[in-house]
């Protein structure tokens, strides 16, 4: 017994210190950890990647890309939003014609395609051709198909017939804002990419990030595990909350086309601005085009926004802000009087005159505006003198980008200004006190007279309200004063200058029952060679109520038929004018 016990022990000692043994065993629980250790790592840290690794050749590499983003305008009284440039699923159609074998059928295929998609006959027998061929895989029928005719076609159950969703960027408004909004295009590869306006300005935001997938597989197509790889997630585009009210955007546009076309005019741009912020609530540029079928426009320049992308010579809306300059530095007042004879010489090669040469005699300066007096400008410029009367122009934003987030903007120029040193006034600076020799752009003017309605400040004109990220994160624009350029008080002795030519000077139609409305009207010749034209740009500029603006309303027609903008673009900001006061209910004040 003792001797069986004895040997089973050696026997037992001898196994346990087999190093051939313990490293065989020890191979294998190392083994075992690493196997379970690279599960792990593949279906967790992994996971995403080779779920997204297609097949494909020895090199793997494909492009994830990430959904644009959307583009929403509001009711500025509710808050409520509404997509105006969003993504939408459509459909290929082509045809697989090696399903298609004979000549009958292929007549049957394509006259069921004719009726659904209304082909004349000459279309039906290019169609009949294409599904002749019999050995293409691969044959486009059409592109861009609604699914409610996708649908139609399954019913019918045609042969060869295959369809593909893709997704295209839609703008459910059409028309509405189409300058302001832009539209996604291609770039010289065939890659989306956003032209104009919101979709070109904000084209990174928008598009967001492309992710990719990157791998080898052998020969036989089997994933090499152990081989370099990566993989990064797209990152969605973000999506961007607009200034602008729909309805007021609809409305104003609205009405500005009718008034283009009963005056002849080749375009017509309107902005609409709440002075007290800043905030953009309309943009119209016209003609304008729909955002869905921008390949299918006549003109090119229908693209361009008129309102950022034209400067022009203001003409005489551009006084209130020589005016302004003048009353501000004391140099005169509303009651100063100034003697008009009709001319002014010595400043320029021929006299500076009126419009239809008129002498108006004796007036005040609130007459000169009630009048619109080219003469009466010069005597303010030459008070207020050349340096001062730049540096206002200057404070007021002309010469410079407003710095607006939309694609395209220009400036205008006030270069003619600096031609001659010293402070006396020449002759760029006398045209220039009635808008003449300068440019600026719509938007240009409607933000420096919104200085004048906002109590002396202005404030940078923004069309962006808020930007939402794919990661939750949200970035409001706040509001942003520029400078306060004038004193409160001189802001409010031009305003009701402003009052009295609607009241009492020439520009009466742009008048709303109830209302105390501050404007100007401006009539502008058009340079072109060897001096000026007989064609004009009429122009109206104001705001309501004087006692505590809700808007300042730029409106703007090239090349009306009509003589004066009396008669164009103040009786159109005054039918619009009143609609903005009844959408916002501004009680009347008078």
């Amino acid at each position: 017994m003792n001797y069986v016990h004895t040997r089973r022990n050696e026997k037992k000692e001898r196994n346990n210190s087999d190093p051939r043994l313990r490293f065989t065993l020890g191979f294998f629980v190392l083994l075992a950890i690493f196997v379970i250790g690279r599960l792990f790592v593949l279906m967790v840290f992994q996971h995403d990647f080779y779920t997204a690794l297609a097949a494909g050749s020895h090199e793997i590499y494909s492009n994830l890309f990430p959904q644009r983003g959307n583009v929403y305008i509001q009711d500025s009284r509710s808050g409520e939003e509404y997509p105006i440039a969003m993504n939408r699923d459509y459909f290929l159609v082509y045809a697989d014609t090696r399903a298609i074998k004979t000549d009958e059928e292929a007549e049957s295929v394509a006259e069921k395609l004719a009726e659904v998609f209304q082909y004349d006959d000459e279309t039906k027998l290019e169609l009949y051709l294409k599904l002749n061929k019999r050995d293409d895989p691969y044959e486009p029928i059409e592109k861009k198909v609604e699914e409610s005719i996708v649908d139609n076609l399954r019913e019918l159950n045609l042969l060869g017939i295959a369809f593909v969703r893709q997704p295209f960027r839609y703008y459910p408004e059409a028309n509405l804002a189409a300058q302001t909004i832009g539209f996604v295009g291609k770039d010289n590869e065939g890659n989306d990419i956003g032209r104009y306006g919101i979709e070109g300005y904000w084209e990174k935001e928008l598009a967001g990030k492309g992710g990719f997938i990157q791998g080898q597989k052998s020969a036989v197509g089997t994933l090499i595990t152990l081989a370099g790889r990566s993989f990064e997630a797209a990152e969605d585009g973000a999506d961007i909350v607009l200034t602008l009210d729909r309805t007021l955007q609809f409305k104003a546009c609205e009405e500005l086309e009718r008034a283009r076309k009963e005056y002849g005019a080749e375009t017509a741009s309107l902005v609409i601005l709440d002075p007290r912020t800043g905030a953009i609530r309309t943009m119209c540029s016209l003609p304008d085009f729909d955002p869905n079928t921008y390949n299918q426009v006549e003109d090119v320049n229908v693209y361009n926004n008129t309102n950022i992308f034209t400067p022009y010579e203001p003409g005489s809306i551009f006084k209130p802000i020589a005016m302004a300059a003048a009353l501000n530095e004391e140099v005169l007042t509303p009651e100063t009087y100034f003697e008009d004879i009709g001319a002014k010489s010595g400043l320029c090669k021929t006299p500076i005159k009126n419009a239809g040469e008129k002498v108006y005699g004796w007036q005040t300066m609130t007459g000169v505006l009630e009048n619109s007096i080219n003469t009466g400008m010069v005597y303010v410029a030459e008070r207020l003198g050349k340096k001062k009367f730049i540096d206002y122009i200057e404070d007021f934003g002309f010469g410079i980008k407003e710095g607006i987030s939309l694609d395209s903007e220009v400036s205008g120029t006030i270069d003619t200004l600096y031609e001659k040193k010293g402070d006396k006034i020449d002759c760029y600076g006398a045209t220039a006190s009635f808008g003449q020799g300068i440019t600026a752009t719509p938007l240009q003017m409607i933000t420096a007279i919104g200085a004048i309605a906002n109590d002396g400040v202005m404030m940078k004109p923004y069309v962006v309200e808020e930007i939402r990220y794919s990661d939750g994160k949200v970035e409001k624009i706040k509001p942003k004063e520029v400078k306060q350029i004038l004193d409160k008080r001189t802001s409010m002795l031009l305003s009701g200058m402003m009052v009295n030519v609607i009241d009492s000077g020439q520009a009466g139609w742009a008048a709303v029952p109830g209302y105390y409305v501050a404007g100007k009207t401006g009539t502008a010749q058009i340079a072109g060679r060897g001096g000026y034209t007989d064609e004009t740009i009429h122009s109206f500029v104001g705001f309501a109520p004087v006692d505590n603006p809700k808007f300042v309303m730029i409106v703007k027609f090239e090349k009306p038929e009509r003589k004066y903008s009396s008669s164009t673009a103040a009786p159109t900001f005054g039918k619009i004018a009143k609609f903005i006061l009844q959408y916002y209910g501004v009680a009347p004040t008078r």
